[in-house]
């Protein structure tokens, strides 16, 4: 079941639910619209190896906006931090911004259970788009979760960040994956 945008708000009063900073006036019928943090990291690699760390290129975003472009991958974050111990969380993009031609948290939408953090969005672009820091990019909905709730995230290795992060599926070891373990 998906919390309304009164229920959200009930639930960040109550602490059920962690928006920082909360703005009120972000609030929409079934979700929470999230701005864009003020840096992103830029994929250098021309070939991306799941094995191997990435090589970035960290950007600060300004007023003057920055321009991605098509076929390079970007990572950004949210500008809020964003969390719950009682609701998942799912992050998607906004019908506004999908219309510029922004795909945004594409393969990753949703979050885990304790998670609060920071979230690195995946961004990629169709035609060349000037993104902006603090820019109304997507919107966050919560979702009540059901059955036993005792594995939170609050220790996963992508939890904890105010900056992108970069995949680490290098760590999880090649060994494995390749003698199907």
């Amino acid at each position: 079941m998906i919390l309304s945008g009164n229920k959200i708000k009930e639930e960040v009063e109550n602490g059920n639910i962690n928006i920082e900073p909360f703005y009120e006036d972000m609030l929409n019928p079934n979700s929470y619209n999230y701005h864009l943090g003020d840096t992103i990291l830029e994929i250098e690699d021309d070939v991306i190896d799941p094995y191997v760390k990435c090589k970035v290129k960290e950007v600060k975003l300004t007023e003057d906006g920055y321009l991605i472009r098509p076929n390079k991958l970007y990572l950004a974050s949210t500008k809020e931090k964003i969390g719950s111990k009682k609701y998942v969380t799912q992050l998607i993009g906004r019908s506004s911004v999908g219309r510029l031609g922004l795909f945004l948290q594409v393969t990753a939408p949703l979050g885990h259970v304790g998670c609060n953090h920071c979230w690195t969005l995946e961004l990629r672009v169709v035609m060349p788009l000037r993104i902006y820091p603090n820019m109304r990019i997507g919107q966050v909905t919560f979702w009540k979760l059901y059955g036993k709730r005792d594995l939170l995230y609050d220790k996963g290795k992508y939890n904890n960040y105010l900056i992108p992060q970069v995949s680490m599926f290098y760590e999880e070891g090649v060994l494995d994956d390749i003698i199907g373990k």
